[in-house]
């Protein structure tokens, strides 16, 4: 266990977006992860999830990222609201490592 938390609860889903897999050829992965997870429950989080295939990280770099502010009229009244902030982690592994089938059934 990563600090109390199991690797589900840290690691919440890969982000998929063209930067992603464009940085996947250098060995470079993105997650979406729990917003008061630290680089080190991460990296053990991650090397849990994928214990059977031995990968080690080298390096976890963070993004807070603040959710968005919504406006909406319903009306004659306004609605405001904000979608939920989040924490982007880019995870470095070793030379020649790669994680496989991290994207099936996407």
């Amino acid at each position: 266990m990563s600090g109390g938390r199991s690797f589900e609860q840290i690691l919440v889903l890969p982000v998929i977006s063209e930067k992603s897999y464009a940085s996947m050829a250098s060995g470079r992965y993105v997650f979406r992860c729990h917003p008061s997870a630290t680089k080190i429950q991460i990296r053990r989080a991650l090397e849990e999830a994928f214990v059977d295939q031995k990968i080690t990280v080298i390096d976890v770099n963070t993004i807070n990222v603040h959710g968005k502010k919504r406006r909406r009229s319903r009306g004659q009244a306004r609605v405001l609201g904000q979608s939920p902030d989040w924490k982007k982690a880019i995870v470095t592994l070793g030379a020649g490592q790669k994680i496989e089938g991290l994207f099936e059934g996407v």
